[in-house]
C-alpha cells in the first residue's frame, strides 16, 4: 500500500523546478489526489514529467548511468536542464497508509570525478511525531553514510540525537541506488517497504502493434510497458482464478463498443488466445485482428482489474486511437479504479478535453512553458473562478478547450 502525496523535480530537462502536491519542503500544500491528470500544449513538458517516473524506475532496475542512456534519453548531458548549475534532484513525499507518518525520499544525481553519472546523495526521512524535526533513517553521500534497522529510529536532523540501531554504510558502486542494495536486506524494514512501493509502479506506453505480436506460452501477472504480453496476462489471470477472470471479461465486454462477448481459448501449444465477438458477425475475431482502439480499451480495463493491483500507474495520452466519446467514461473508470484509499494511484497525461470533462479541478494539473523555455506547473483549481464555474456545472475540459485556463 502507499501513494505519493507530492513530488518535486529540479534540473530534469525542461523541468527546472516544478512541484506537485504536498512535499517535505511545502507541507502546507494540498496532497495529490488518487487520480492525477496532467494537461498542456505540446512541448510544455508532459513527456518529461512522465519520464521522471520512467527514469526513477530505470534507475531501480539498472543504475543511474544506464538509466541516463536508456529510452533515447541521450545521456546525462542531454537530460540535465540547460544552464543548470546544480545536479538533478528528485523529492518524493510518500505515505504508506492513513495511520503512518509521511516519508520523504530525496535523490540527487550528478557526475563523479571521471564525468560519469552517479548518485551524489540519497536520503530517507520520516517525521515520527506531529511536531518536531524528522528522523533520517538513510543518508548517503557518494555512497557513504548510514542506515537504520527496524521500523523506528534515526538521526534527529536538528539536534543530532540518535535513536535506534544505526549502521555505517559504504557502497562499492556509486552508480547504483542505495535503496536497491539496502532494500534487499530484511533488517532495513522501512527501506524494503519503500523499495517495494517504487517497484510496484507501472508505466504504460501501450502499442497495439506490439500487442498483436505472436507471444510465447508463458503466463505473466502484469502487462509490460508496451502491452506486447497482453495474451500472456490473460492466460495468467485465467490460470490463477478462472471464475474471476470470466467475471472480468464479462465486465470489460460491456465497456467496449460493438463487442458482445470476449472468450478465452487455449491453443494446442498452451498459449491463451482471446476471441472477440463483434456485433453483426457470427464468427469471432482474435486479438491480432482487432482495431487499435479495441485493444487499447481492453488493455486499460485489464490494468484496472489486476489480481494484485500495482500501486501506481502512469499512462501517457490514453486518447490516442480512441473515439472521443469513449473518453469521458474511460476517465470516470480510471478515477473509480484509483479510489480514495492507499491501494492505487493513477497518473495520466492527456490532450483531450473530453477526458478532462470527467475530472475535478483538484485532479487536473496544467503544464505551461515560460519565456525562459522551462515548464511551470499549476493545479487547475488554483486558477481564478475555475472551481466556482465547475460548481455551476460548467465542464472542466470545456473551460480548458475554451482557453479559460491553461
Amino acid at each position: 500500500m502507499g501513494k505519493i502525496l507530492g513530488i518535486r523535480v529540479r534540473n530534469f530537462g525542461t523541468l527546472k523546478d516544478i512541484k506537485m502536491g504536498q512535499t517535505y519542503t511545502d507541507r502546507k500544500g494540498k496532497p495529490l489526489d488518487n487520480m492525477v491528470a496532467i494537461i498542456g500544449s505540446s512541448g510544455n513538458g508532459k513527456s518529461s514529467l512522465a519520464d521522471v517516473f520512467g527514469f526513477i524506475s530505470d534507475c531501480l532496475g539498472t543504475d543511474v548511468e544506464t538509466a541516463c542512456d536508456a529510452n533515447n534519453r541521450g545521456g546525462y548531458s542531454q537530460l540535465i536542464s540547460q544552464g543548470a548549475r546544480n545536479e538533478m534532484y528528485f523529492e518524493l513525499y510518500y505515505r504508506e497508509n492513513s495511520n503512518s507518518r509521511p516519508i520523504t525520499y530525496e535523490l540527487t544525481i550528478g557526475l563523479d570525478d571521471s564525468g560519469r553519472p552517479c548518485v551524489k546523495s540519497e536520503r530517507l526521512r520520516q517525521r515520527v511525531k506531529k511536531t518536531g524535526w524528522p528522523l533520517s533513517f538513510l543518508y548517503l553521500t557518494e555512497g557513504k553514510g548510514f542506515a537504520f534497522e527496524g521500523t523506528d529510529g534515526g538521526v534527529n536532523e536538528k539536534s543530532g540525537e540518535v535513536t535506534g540501531e544505526k549502521n555505517e554504510v559504504e557502497l562499492t558502486d556509486t552508480r547504483k541506488l542505495g535503496i536497491v542494495t539496502l532494500g534487499a536486506m530484511k533488517q532495513y524494514v522501512r527501506i524494503e517497504k519503500f523499495l517495494g512501493f517504487l517497484r510496484s509502479w507501472h508505466l504504460c506506453y501501450f502499442s497495439p502493434d506490439s500487442a498483436r505480436q505472436i507471444q510465447s506460452a508463458a503466463p505473466s501477472p502484469y502487462l509490460n510497458r508496451i502491452g506486447s504480453n497482453l495474451n500472456n496476462v490473460a492466460q495468467y489471470m485465467y490460470r490463477e482464478n478462472s471464475r474471476k477472470f470470466m467475471e472480468v471479461l464479462a465486465y470489460i465486454q460491456t465497456k467496449i463498443p460493438n463487442i458482445t462477448k470476449i472468450e478465452p481459448e487455449k491453443m494446442p501449444n498452451g498459449q491463451m488466445a482471446l476471441k472477440f465477438y463483434q456485433r453483426g458477425f457470427s464468427e469471432p475475431f482474435y486479438s491480432n485482428r482487432m482495431s487499435d482502439g479495441t485493444l487499447k480499451l481492453f488493455a486499460y480495463y485489464l490494468l484496472m482489474n489486476e489480481n494484485n493491483p500495482r500501486q501506481l500507474l502512469f499512462i501517457e495520452e490514453p486518447e490516442n486511437g480512441l473515439y472521443h466519446h469513449f473518453l469521458v467514461e474511460l476517465a470516470t473508470e480510471f478515477a473509480k479504479s484509483a479510489g480514495t484509499g492507499f491501494s492505487k494511484q493513477i497518473f495520466v497525461t492527456t490532450h483531450s478535453p473530453f477526458f478532462v470533462n470527467a475530472l475535478s479541478p483538484d485532479q487536473v494539473w496544467v503544464l505551461e512553458k515560460g519565456e525562459d523555455g522551462f515548464s511551470s506547473l499549476k493545479r487547475s483549481s488554483d486558477y481564478p473562478y475555475v472551481g466556482g464555474m465547475v460548481e455551476e456545472d460548467v465542464l472542466l475540459g470545456d473551460l480548458w478547450n475554451s482557453r479559460f485556463f491553461g
